[in-house]
């Protein structure tokens, strides 16, 4: 989901335990500057700075969060807006520029200690810390919460899994929902109120990652029972954060408004406007509009605009002057199902894979100010990033003639038939499905072009093996930013067969081969970052050789920030977006 540069377990810890928000303002990347903004500024410095608290912001997204509860989201948004109101044991550093990718504390005080094996890690509670309702946080909240969340897949369906994957469970604990007694779930201990204990079946260095993910953000057993508690949960989320929810209503509005037992101390957050509004399922060009005229001041989509506005702010020096252009760590991709035919041949994957114009992907996502034509899996942002392309055409607007030799060899010189999706709210989905659908027909492969909303297209369209093969979705528009930032967190949810779940798989190509799952099993024992690195790049390598996924672009977007905002500025350790955690009002 969101991320960039790995680093190990014992850089993490030099990095400290201090994570005070740098509220200098400072001007076109120079943070000893001043301004109040300039073009691509936020990407590198926080614009117009302050600490002048009230006003209510304003906030817009075209379609709906995949989930407001921190046990069920996955998608990048989310993860980043869930931090005005939860507090996962970890988080980053609420800074401008790359040091936003550094790991320091929040719910716990300081990054994890771990057993010489790297099987035991043991993490210590900020004392003080209450729930919105005034109840104290404990350590069995964070046991309850990992549980829910990894260990009722009938419920918690949206997000990964690591915790089920990695921790130990001797007794085939069930979650909470089946299994009410926490003391069956033998993954996590708490040996008092303010230490909590994950206990992993094998070593995992890079464990402190997995504590930034909102799963490990506190939840009060007793606030999710009855006909408020599973997927209900969403509607009653119990805040930690300096904002709680009042009202959600899905797929019209969030109201979010100051939690009266907010820990003050809280180094990652402000808590400077009284009110927080979303109003969801608002169409694209709208988003747009109302940002640049002032009515509303940030899109929480996190796509960046479209295109008619695309084109007046990079015309206009007075808009581009208040709008930002940073390398978002995601990659923009079209996956293919190996589950529908004739896609279970390699060669019919091939074929595509030259027959894609990938300039004209590019073209629907904004040209350059979208991104950087990709040949790789893992994007260039990621540490472990290896350059090669094993696909390559010329001026990469595809290749009809080696496509049709793979076709030939498929079985399918005459071309066949298939289907893309992409997701109703997206503009520059629908754009990229069209031009992935006109160079398919260059070489005979028709394509059919199918709509679904962004709410649930993860779970139960693309990540559902029925729905794909009963609607011949042999090519999916997708995108992915890493869970954390090292090639693990960004590779193995999408292509590792152990991500491969009944529903709600990211890994929607259906990779499945032995030996990528055995590299995946194998890695994280490896201490040696740089040994990882290798491991990392093996496993791109395969995928790409699999031709299960056709990598489009290494992403950038192109944001407009209303000049009335305070503290914006781009966090990459949430995908490049903005930090939704610190805003304010001038």
């Amino acid at each position: 989901m969101k991320r960039s540069a790995f680093r190990g377990s014992a850089a993490l810890a030099a990095v400290g335990v201090t994570a005070a928000l740098a509220l200098s303002a400072c001007g076109g990347g120079d943070e000893n500057g001043g301004g109040d903004g300039a073009f691509d500024q936020a990407s590198n410095a926080i614009v117009n700075a302050s600490d002048k608290k009230g006003g209510t912001l304003n906030l817009l997204r075209t379609g709906d969060f995949d989930s407001t509860d921190p046990g069920n989201m996955y998608y990048a948004t989310a993860w980043n807006f869930s931090r005005l109101y939860a507090r996962p044991l970890l988080t980053f550093k609420s800074v401008a520029g790359q040091g936003n990718l550094d790991i320091v504390p929040d719910l716990a005080t300081g990054l994890g200690q771990a057993s010489p094996d790297q099987k035991t890690w043991t993490y210590k509670l900020r004392t003080g810390v209450k729930f919105a309702d005034g109840t104290p946080v404990t350590a069995k909240d964070v046991k309850y919460a990992v549980a829910r969340s990894n260990y009722s897949p009938e419920v918690m369906e949206k997000g990964p899994v690591y915790f089920r994957q990695y921790l130990e469970n001797p007794n085939g604990y069930k979650g909470p929902y089946k299994d009410p007694n926490l003391d069956n779930f033998k993954g996590v201990t708490t040996p008092d109120d303010q230490t909590v204990v994950f206990h992993l079946a094998k070593p995992f260095a890079e464990f402190d990652y997995l504590a930034t993910i909102p799963q490990t953000a506190p939840v009060p057993k007793a606030a999710d029972t009855g006909d408020k508690g599973g997927v209900n949960y969403a509607k009653s989320v119990v805040s930690t954060g300096p904002y709680k929810i009042d009202k959600y209503e899905p797929g019209k509005s969030i109201s979010l408004s100051k939690n009266p037992n907010w820990d003050t101390s809280d180094p990652n957050r402000k808590q400077l406007v009284d009110k927080i509004e979303v109003q969801l399922g608002v169409a694209a060009d709208e988003v747009d509009n109302r940002q640049m005229d002032g009515s509303a001041h940030i899109d929480v989509q996190g796509n960046g605009v479209n295109a008619a506005a695309r084109s007046k702010i990079l015309s206009d020096p007075e808009l581009k002057k208040n709008a930002d252009n940073p390398k978002s760590g995601f990659l923009w991709y079209t996956a293919i199902s190996r589950q529908v035919a004739p896609f279970d041949n390699v060669e019919c994957r091939k074929a595509v894979q030259y027959a894609v114009d990938k300039t004209a992907y590019q073209a629907a996502y904004g040209g350059t100010t979208g991104g950087d034509i990709a040949s790789t899996v893992m994007p260039p942002s990621l540490k472990a990033y290896q350059k090669f392309n094993l696909y390559e055409t010329p001026g990469d607007k595809g290749d009809v003639a080696k496509a049709k030799e793979h076709l030939k060899a498929c079985g399918k010189p005459d071309g066949f038939s298939t289907s893309i999706s992409y997701r109703t709210e997206r503009p520059k989905e629908k754009a990229a499905a069209e031009s992935v659908k006109a160079s398919l027909e260059k070489v005979g492969i028709k394509v059919d072009i199918k709509n679904y909303p962004e709410d649930g297209y993860t779970g139960g369209v693309v990540g559902d093996p029925k729905f794909v093969k009963k609607n011949n979705l042999g090519l999916m528009v997708y995108g992915w930013a890493a869970d954390f930032p090292s090639g693990f967190g960004f590779l193995q949810q999408i292509t590792d067969p152990g991500a491969l779940k009944g529903t709600g798989s990211s890994n929607i190509s259906h990779i499945d081969l032995p030996e990528i799952a055995k590299m995946f099993q194998d890695v994280p024992a490896i201490k040696d970052e740089a040994g990882r690195n290798k491991v990392y790049q093996e496993i791109d390598k395969k995928v790409m050789e699999d031709a299960s996924i056709i990598p489009m672009l290494y992403a950038k977007n192109l944001y407009y920030r209303n000049p009335k905002v305070s503290n914006v500025f781009i966090n990459y350790g949430y995908s490049g977006m903005y930090d939704y955690a610190n805003l304010g009002l001038k």
